[in-house]
């Protein structure tokens, strides 16, 4: 039997964009189906009370010198964005609108955005720079930023956020496998073990 592995994930992550270049190969080795969770991650961190690392001065530095060293191992780029942090609202709407709406392009919008966040940096804080990354990657903008502003499309972000803290997520990435919970793209490993299992 397939087992799913939720992956909870936010593009203002640069572990979930490490994650996010990993999973997809992970999950076919194994035979396992990948299910894309969007979440809002200041919304996590508002009722968890967890901090992005990045914020924290001793922990930051080391943090960016650590992602740094793990996409040199996994031999994908990464440039960490000069903007950051960027409020991903407008962003993980898209996403969630995406799944919901036209569900065919969900991946070719991830990978919009994740290489406009962590690849090649746009100010992604600024919605008209937002449009502009879209149109390049073949998006309607005006019908994209106008998705992302459906109500349908703002409570299930909403329910999906509320869904993650009361699953126990409070940072991202977060996978789960079964009951099991995974936090940060270092811990991949056990994610393959627990698929093996």
């Amino acid at each position: 039997m397939t087992k799913p592995v939720e992956f909870y994930f936010d593009f203002g992550s640069p572990a979930s964009y490490l994650a996010y270049t990993q999973l997809p190969r992970l999950c076919a080795e194994a035979g396992a189906e990948l299910v894309w969770k969007p979440m809002l991650l200041g919304g996590v961190f508002q009722a968890t009370g967890n901090h992005s690392p990045a914020t924290i001065p001793a922990k930051g530095p080391y943090m960016m010198k650590d992602l740094a060293r793990f996409a040199r191992r996994y031999g994908v780029p990464f440039q960490f964005n000069p903007h950051f942090p960027i409020n991903t609202l407008l962003l993980m709407r898209g996403a969630v609108g995406m799944q919901m709406h036209e569900p065919a392009r969900f991946a070719a919008y991830v990978d919009a955005i994740y290489r406009a966040m962590w690849v090649q940096p746009r100010n992604l804080n600024d919605p008209a720079t937002v449009g502009a990354v879209l149109q390049e990657a073949g998006f309607d903008a005006a019908k994209m930023l106008a998705l992302a502003n459906a109500q349908d499309v703002k409570d299930r972000l909403k329910a999906a956020t509320q869904e993650a803290v009361e699953r126990g997520v409070f940072g991202a990435p977060t996978m789960f496998v079964g009951q099991q919970m995974f936090w940060g793209q270092d811990r991949l490993d056990f994610v393959r073990e627990a698929l093996d299992a």
